[in-house]
């Protein structure tokens, strides 16, 4: 999927609540509106990049636009809360077999 599209990197949404993951989108946005279309809530949704030639902490990035929620205390592209980071990597490590 990497090459295909960004060449060493995939997007993904992970939807937090539903524990659900759409992945290998052109742009986070589409993934997340093709969650919502499925039920997801958008303040569920978040916004990463997977590396998969990368091992550990590197493998997941917390960097999307989608991200950027005044409204829920995140003022960042990034997932600001810790409580929030781990249960993206629950719902990825879920899915994703390495």
């Amino acid at each position: 999927m990497a090459a295909g599209m960004f060449g060493d990197m995939v997007k993904a949404v992970v939807d937090i609540d539903r524990e659900l993951i759409a992945i290998d989108g052109e742009l986070h946005s589409d993934l997340e509106a093709l969650l919502i279309d499925d039920g997801s809530k958008q303040q569920s949704l978040w916004g990463i990049n997977l590396y998969p030639d990368m091992i550990g902490d590197d493998f997941v990035e917390f960097d999307s636009m989608i991200n950027m929620r005044p409204s829920q205390g995140n003022r960042s592209r990034g997932v600001e809360s810790a409580q929030t980071r781990e249960r993206i990597i629950r719902v990825v490590a879920r899915w994703i077999k390495r």
